[in-house]
């Protein structure tokens, strides 16, 4: 395939909206529909000059696409993915790739079934900054991976809770932001093989959690502790730290340590430590900081996407990939409700 692939994107929220504008400005794309059940996407895609329809199956009945970005809202994800790849189309699917692990696995067997790729929209696999502090972890220079210490602490405003839904139970700061950060150390420093967890709902007093202790085993052996709270005026969160949402204020700040043997790294910093000479605590300890040009994730994720509807490269990160993400985050969030460890599959 030559030419522009031709990309219907489905769901015209907020995340919609940024696909579209990756697509517009994607050299190698053309935006073919716009599917939106509103009266709004309906005026969006006749301001575009792009083909409106109300469902996925209507879509696909009328012209079928190259490919098809599903950014609807989370429970829509695997009845409109399985409608596309059903018609053979390649789907690049918001995270996270379902509601439950059971309709994940529905969505990736019928897609492998088919041999239809799923890209799933992790779009921090494709941050620069992610990208080199895993080429600084698997080129063994840490050594043997030890210890993870991840943070996510970040303040929501007040009128952010004003959708109920946030404060009720599926919502929390769990569900809602924890996914996020499974997926970057699961990318950066191997599978999880049990989890344990403790939550609190003391700042805000809402029946869902505003704060989260975690531990993690990893299958390397390197254990991990996570702290996550939506409830902290604090800079040590990803949005904060990489400076890539330009919504966000940037703090030149770190928000991950990862260490082992030989050496450690920050991130987003990209400060990596070592010892100089024989390794121990006796001998100086150096730094250095590496700098990667800043450029937009999602913009390299659509980029990507457009290779693997061409059938020129693999997703970078499929479906089981974002369903075991999926699994970890589920298995956190039970673990917290039951005081126990959770083994993952």
């Amino acid at each position: 395939m030559t030419q522009p692939v031709r990309l219907a994107i489905v769901g015209a929220g907020l995340i919609g909206l940024a696909h579209i504008k990756r697509v517009m400005e994607e050299p190698e794309a053309i935006l073919s529909a716009l599917v939106d059940p509103s009266a709004a996407g309906n005026d969006l895609a006749a301001s575009l000059g792009v083909p409106w329809f109300p469902d996925v199956e209507a879509m696909l009945s009328a012209d079928k696409p190259d490919g098809a970005v599903i950014a609807t809202p989370n429970q829509l994800h695997v009845s409109g993915g399985l409608a596309c790849v059903r018609a053979g189309v390649p789907i690049l699917v918001e995270k996270p790739i379902a509601d439950d692990v059971k309709s994940a696995q529905e969505l990736v067997v019928t897609a492998e079934q088919a041999n239809i790729p799923i890209l799933v929209g992790h779009h921090r696999r494709h941050s620069p900054l992610i990208q080199r502090a895993k080429a600084i972890i698997d080129s063994g220079r840490l050594g043997q991976v030890t210890v993870v210490n991840g943070l996510c602490w970040f303040l929501k405003p007040k009128d952010y809770f004003d959708v109920a839904w946030r404060r009720e139970p599926g919502g929390g700061v769990v569900l809602i932001n924890l996914i996020h950060v499974i997926d970057d150390l699961r990318n950066l420093c191997g599978e999880i093989a049990r989890v344990q967890a403790v939550t609190s709902n003391a700042a805000r007093g809402f029946p869902v959690e505003d704060t989260a202790a975690i531990l993690l085993h990893f299958c390397n052996g390197a254990l991990g502790t996570l702290s996550i709270s939506d409830a902290a005026a604090a800079p040590w969160s990803w949005e904060l730290t990489a400076g890539e949402n330009k919504a966000y204020p940037h703090t030149d700040q770190f928000c991950y340590l990862i260490a082992g043997t030989k050496g450690s790294v920050t991130v987003p910093r990209l400060d990596a430590w070592w010892h100089e000479g024989e390794r121990g605590w006796w001998s100086p300890i150096a730094c250095e900081r590496q700098i990667v040009p800043e450029e937009d994730p999602l913009t390299l994720q659509m980029h990507h996407f457009c290779q693997v509807v061409k059938g020129q490269s693999a997703p970078l990160l499929d479906g089981r990939g974002a369903m075991r993400t999926l699994e970890t985050t589920l298995a956190i969030h039970e673990a917290a409700r039951t005081g126990g460890i959770v083994e993952l599959s």
